[in-house]
């Protein structure tokens, strides 16, 4: 997936200015899809030259004019043409995976240690998704087309979440058994 096709995703629902777009993109689309806000403004000039998206200039009093992006029809039909295509296996890009996988190097707490910040920040980011849960989707079931799949996306984070607090605690554990006891196991 390219940075692009999350704008056009995001701009799909409605227009937005650029710099509005940067901080709801962090709010939503950015749980699941990483860029800084300098990307997005760089991607913004890229999908206007592409002719996937075009804004309007809007006036405003005492501040410089705004740009009030939207996605246009060429930009409908390459998401639509991106959204039908298979998409790929992503690899997994995990900094404490790389160090757990080395931690023999570093007493097994160091480890322990970097696992329970990680327990608490899944813990926080679930907690987060729940609330959303909460405030959107009570009744699932009953929504428009539309935020069903906003739905699927924000289910997918919880089921990720929850997964990521589990592995963590079952690694926690592990790394706390006696060595002495896994070895007569």
């Amino acid at each position: 997936m390219s940075l692009a096709h999350a704008i056009l995703s995001f701009l799909s629902d409605r227009s937005y200015s650029g710099y509005d777009l940067a901080k709801n993109f962090d709010g939503s689309v950015g749980f699941f899809w990483n860029a800084s806000h300098q990307q997005i403004y760089r991607e913004l000039t890229k999908l206007e030259s592409l002719g996937w998206i075009s804004y309007e200039t809007v006036a405003q009093t005492g501040k410089p004019d705004k740009k009030l992006y939207r996605m246009t029809e060429t930009g409908r039909k390459e998401l639509m043409d991106w959204i039908s295509r298979p998409s790929e296996l992503t690899p997994i890009k995990e900094e404490l995976l790389v160090k757990i996988y080395a931690g023999h190097y570093v007493p097994p707490l160091v480890i322990i240690k970097h696992l329970e910040q990680h327990h608490q920040a899944h813990q926080e980011r679930l907690a987060t998704y729940q609330t959303i849960r909460q405030r959107y989707f009570q009744h699932p079931e009953a929504l428009p087309q539309a935020l069903k799949f906003h739905y699927l996306t924000l289910l997918s984070g919880l089921h990720y979440e929850q997964g990521q607090i589990n592995w963590c605690a079952e690694a926690i554990a592990y790394l706390r058994t006696p060595v002495a006891e896994a070895q007569n196991q």
